[in-house]
């Protein structure tokens, strides 16, 4: 029997995200993420009962900047993903690795009782999460 360390999702996420709401413009959205030095940013619940959503800076190109639309005139929630696949902090690195790749995702909100703790990647996944199984 192994007795390998398990490294969970909550040793590897980033804590550092940006919260947007879905009505702000793509402009202000970039505004914020160039600032806030982040790649990725988290759209909230309008209410109780909706989603998050995520938009990744590759939308932002695919969806605004190659279709030649003016920033300013789009809002975050005509190019956001929603709902987002999110994962709980207590999941093994190696099955969150398994999960991106079925659903062929990059990047997942770590979410636990309904608030984002922060988010993960492969990056994460990779450099983070292989090296604290070898500790």
């Amino acid at each position: 029997m192994s007795h390998r360390k398990i490294v969970r999702n909550a040793d590897v996420m980033t804590k550092k995200f940006v919260m947007v709401d879905g009505l702000d413009t793509v402009a202000d959205a970039i505004e914020l993420a160039s600032s806030q030095d982040v790649r990725v940013l988290l759209v909230n619940k309008r209410n109780e009962d909706d989603e998050f959503g995520m938009v990744l800076m590759s939308d932002i190109a695919k969806k605004v900047l190659a279709k030649d639309k003016a920033p300013e005139r789009v809002n975050i929630y005509e190019i956001m993903i929603k709902p987002v696949l999110s994962v709980s902090p207590e999941m093994d690195v190696r099955y969150c690795a398994r999960l991106f790749e079925r659903f062929r995702i990059t990047k997942a909100p770590v979410i636990e009782a309904g608030k984002i703790l922060g988010l993960v990647s492969y990056h994460d996944l990779v450099l983070k999460g292989m090296m604290a199984e070898k500790q």
